[in-house]
C-alpha cells in the first residue's frame, strides 16, 4: 500500500519529466507504480534508509544510498519527500545541488502532520521559494525554486559529553536521532549498562554511536558491532568511533545485521516511530529477533518511554525480564533466557 505522500506523487505524475530523481521516499511500492504509469521516465532514487532502499532496489531504478552520492548526471525533475528533521532538508539539498540545473524542476511532498505546512518559511531561510501546487490526502505538493548553488554543505556536528564516567567526542549529522545532543533516555541507559567485559556486543539503532563508544571505552576487549537503518547514522557512528580511537564493525541494516549469527549482548534505545506515528511492530520485531540471536547466557538491555507497553512484548520472547531503572519518564529493561 502506498503512503499518502507517495499517492500525491502519482496524482501529480504529469509534473515529472525525463530524468527523475526521487529523494528520501517512503518504504512502499512507489517505484513500481511510477514505472507502470509513466514508463517513459528514467527513474533514480536517493535514500539513506536501508528499508526504503530495499523497496527501490528495482531493475528500472538507479539507486544511490551513500550519504554523499556521486551522481553522474543532472536531473530534469527532483522530487523530495519532506524529512521529519527540518535540518535534514538543507543537508539533503546541499548533497543534490550538483545535479540541479537552472532547468531542473524541484518538487517537495509530505504529510501535513510531518511539518510540511511550514515549508514556505523554511525555504525562505534557505534563500529559496516554495509554491503550493496541490493539497490532497492530508498531504501537500510544492514546487521549490531559487539558487540552489548558494546552499553550503552541512558539516557533521561535533560535541563532547560526560556520561557514565567517560568523556567522549560525538559526531552527528542532520537526520540522526537527537542530532547534536545526548537525549535523556540514552543518558539513563548509559548509567545502567550491563557489566559485560568480553564477547560480541551489538549497539542496535546506534544513531551517533554513543552507546557503543561508551561500552568500548569501558570494556576494550568486547567485539563491538554498531548497526542502524540510516546510512547517516552509520556515517556519524564511524566518525564518533574514529574521534575516540575506538574500533567496531558499523553496519547499515534494516533490523538486526545478518552477521554475526549470535551476540552475547544487545543494547539499544530502539525506535518506536514510523515517520510520525507510534509503531510497535518495529520494536516487536526487534525484540523477537534479539531473543533468537542472543547466546544462551546473553542479555538484551533497552531504554523506553515509560508510557510504552514494552514489558509485555519482552515477556513474550524472554524467560526473565527485569526493570533496572526508572527516571525522567524512561525505563531501563533487561531481558534474558536464564531461568
Amino acid at each position: 500500500m502506498l503512503a499518502t505522500a507517495s499517492q500525491l506523487v502519482l496524482r501529480n505524475i504529469k509534473d515529472l519529466r525525463s530524468k527523475v530523481l526521487i529523494v528520501e521516499p517512503m518504504a512502499d511500492s512507489l517505484a513500481a507504480e511510477i514505472l507502470h504509469v509513466a514508463p517513459e521516465l528514467t527513474l533514480s532514487c536517493y535514500s539513506t534508509d536501508a528499508a526504503v532502499a530495499a523497496c527501490w532496489l528495482h531493475p528500472g531504478v538507479t539507486l544511490h544510498t551513500e550519504v554523499s552520492p556521486n551522481f553522474t548526471t543532472a536531473f530534469d525533475t527532483v522530487v523530495i519527500f519532506y524529512p521529519k528533521s527540518k535540518e535534514q532538508l538543507a543537508f539533503t539539498l546541499a548533497q543534490l545541488k550538483s545535479v540541479i540545473s537552472s532547468s531542473t524542476d524541484v518538487f517537495v511532498t509530505g504529510d501535513n502532520k510531518g511539518g510540511i505546512k511550514s515549508l514556505s518559511s523554511h525555504a525562505q531561510k534557505l534563500g529559496l521559494n516554495a509554491n503550493k501546487l496541490d493539497n490532497a490526502k492530508h498531504c501537500l505538493w510544492f514546487s521549490l525554486h531559487g539558487d540552489f548553488q548558494q546552499l553550503t554543505a552541512t558539516k557533521a556536528l561535533s560535541f563532547t559529553i560526560n556520561a557514565a564516567g567517560e568523556t567522549l567526542t560525538l559526531y552527528s549529522l542532520p537526520g540522526v536521532f537527537n542530532h547534536g545532543k545526548l537525549d535523556v533516555g540514552t543518558a539513563l541507559l548509559l548509567d545502567n549498562l550491563p557489566n559485560i567485559t568480553e564477547g560480541k556486543v551489538l549497539d542496535f539503532a546506534c544513531g551517533c554511536g554513543v552507546i557503543g563508544a561508551v561500552l568500548k571505552r569501558k570494556h576494550p576487549k568486547i567485539e563491538l558491532f554498531s548497526s542502524d537503518i540510516s546510512s547517516l547514522a552509520v556515517s556519524a557512528t564511524q566518525m564518533t568511533l574514529a574521534a575516540n580511537n575506538l574500533s567496531a564493525q558499523v553496519i547499515a541494516a534494516d533490523g538486526l545485521p545478518d552477521n554475526p549469527k549470535q551476540f552475547d549482548c544487545i543494547i539499544s534505545n530502539p525506535p518506536f516511530h514510523t515517520g510520525i506515528k507510534t509503531d510497535y511492530s518495529i520494536v516487536e520485531t526487534f525484540i523477537a529477533q534479539s531473543a533468537v540471536r542472543l547466546s544462551n547466557n546473553g542479555s538484551l538491555t533497552i531504554v523506553a518511554n515509560s508510557h510504552l507497553a514494552y514489558m509485555e512484548l519482552l515477556q513474550q520472547s524472554f524467560k526473565q525480564v527485569s526493570i533496572k531503572a526508572k527516571a525522567n519518564g524512561f525505563i531501563i529493561y533487561r531481558a534474558s533466557q536464564k531461568n
